[in-house]
């Protein structure tokens, strides 16, 4: 019987294994970086379509919402005055209930009126425009939730121009409760259904 004791094939050996180890490694690195951009990718289009769906939080409360309680508004006057944002409103007998009674009270809203889904038969919609060659927002806003109170919603300032209010000292004025609402807000950018995000807000007034 022969050995053989020759050792030529070691260092061929040894060399195919760093290849490997190197080409692990460089994979290794090539799918953190890629991963790396994805996230970033991923946050950058979920923070511009949180910032729009925080644009309609700040419109609907601040903007709308006084001008909904008044008897005599009307939508066409509203979605004229927002005619850049597309404004569209559904003022019907639902967003009127759900403006002031409860839940419980809510006999003229559908099912999807309802829900709490904003994107399901919403109260308010807008778009928002994107930056130049992107696409813009939708943006929807729905009334989940109301807890009446007691907030004065006449739209009338009870202030003179001096500042105080003109009634007298006697009269008794009850605590003041305000009214709760609970709101659900999307935005989410035109065509893409993965790029949205989502707000649950509880508003007083």
């Amino acid at each position: 019987m022969r050995y053989l004791g020759s050792q030529h094939g070691a260092a061929l050996v040894t060399a195919l294994m760093l290849t490997a180890l190197s080409l692990v490694i460089a994979v290794a690195l090539l799918t953190m970086v890629t991963t790396g951009i994805q996230t970033s990718a991923s946050q950058k289009r979920y923070r511009s379509s949180l910032s729009a769906a925080r644009g309609a939080v700040d419109l609907f409360t601040q903007e709308l919402m006084p001008r909904l309680f008044q008897a005599e508004t009307s939508v066409g006057n509203l979605e004229h005055e927002f005619s850049g944002i597309e404004l569209h409103v559904n003022l019907d007998t639902c967003l009127r209930q759900k403006l002031t009674l409860a839940p419980g009270s809510w006999t003229g809203c559908s099912a999807a009126q309802a829900s709490s889904d904003p994107a399901a038969a919403p109260d308010v919609t807008f778009r928002l425009a994107g930056p130049p060659a992107a696409q813009g927002f939708t943006v929807s806003t729905k009334i989940v939730d109301t807890v009446p109170g007691n907030t004065d919603r006449s739209g009338y300032d009870l202030l003179d121009a001096a500042g105080a209010v003109a009634a007298q000292d006697e009269v008794v004025r009850p605590q003041h409760v305000p009214a709760m609402y609970h709101l659900a807000v999307q935005g989410s950018r035109d065509g893409q259904t993965r790029e949205r995000a989502r707000l649950s807000v509880l508003y007083a007034y």
